[in-house]
């Protein structure tokens, strides 16, 4: 699972230390993060390091995002809408593979008994729009208050969307 937001250095670097906490060691799903835009192995920023309640930030390096690591992804979890647009636009083929954070964690809704790759399968064969209540605020440059609103979004979306892959994780 490969979580994108612009820099990565906010948003996709929280979901993916976050949801590798949430999973556990030994969990058999992988969790990774890059960014549509910015540089190379730059820290995760302060302000979301704050807001963090496990895990550790100090060895997190950016990256962007690029075909072979769009290739390699199982499931591609965007920020925003406007980040599956720009990824969509360039890679159309990753259609069934690609959704926003908030999109996925509405769809496992509709699909209560499926884990791991059997509901990764079952989201892209059965598409629906990002909706702008789906997109997780950037709080890059906002304060504290922004970097904890995205921060508490976020976890309450991983809350769901973790489990849910990581217990089926092991199935094909």
């Amino acid at each position: 699972v490969v979580f994108v937001c612009t820099a990565n250095i906010c948003r996709s670097p929280f979901l993916e230390l976050t949801a590798r906490t949430l999973a556990g060691e030994g969990a058999e799903v992988e969790f990774s993060s890059a960014g549509t835009h910015g540089f190379d192995a730059q820290p995760m920023n302060s302000e979301m390091v704050a807001t963090m309640t496990s895990g550790s930030a100090e060895e997190f390096a950016s990256r962007r995002l690029t075909p072979a690591i769009l290739q390699d992804a199982d499931l591609v979890l965007t920020a925003e809408a406007s980040h599956r647009a720009f990824i969509l636009e360039e890679f159309p083929q990753h259609f069934r593979k690609v959704f926003t954070v908030g999109q996925f964690a509405a769809i496992i809704d509709e699909h209560r008994d499926l884990h791991g790759r059997e509901l990764v399968a079952a989201a892209g064969a059965r598409r629906t729009a990002a909706r702008p209540e789906h997109d997780i605020a950037d709080p890059y440059r906002r304060g504290e208050s922004a970097a904890a609103t995205a921060a508490d979004t976020m976890s309450r979306m991983l809350a769901v969307i973790v489990p849910r892959l990581a217990s089926g994780s092991s199935h094909g």
